[in-house]
């Protein structure tokens, strides 16, 4: 069986919860995902703080969680 894309999605920062987790209101529906931060931000030390803007990419098995891969 064929393993299907990430969705990428935009939204906002709403909380941080430490240790690199992320809660980000979605913008198309309202929802709350938590995300953590990709390697290559990690990698490149880009600070993300609440009221920032975000692309992340969720699972379409799981819609509740979720991975920042850009700063917008």
């Amino acid at each position: 069986m064929a393993k299907q894309k990430n969705l990428e999605v935009t939204g906002t920062v709403t909380a941080e919860l430490g240790n690199a987790m992320f809660k980000v209101e979605l913008d198309m529906n309202g929802s709350e995902v938590l995300c953590t931060i990709s390697g290559k931000i990690r990698m490149h030390y880009i600070r993300i703080m609440v009221g920032d803007k975000v692309k992340l990419e969720v699972s379409p098995y799981d819609l509740t969680k979720g991975r920042i891969v850009r700063r917008l």
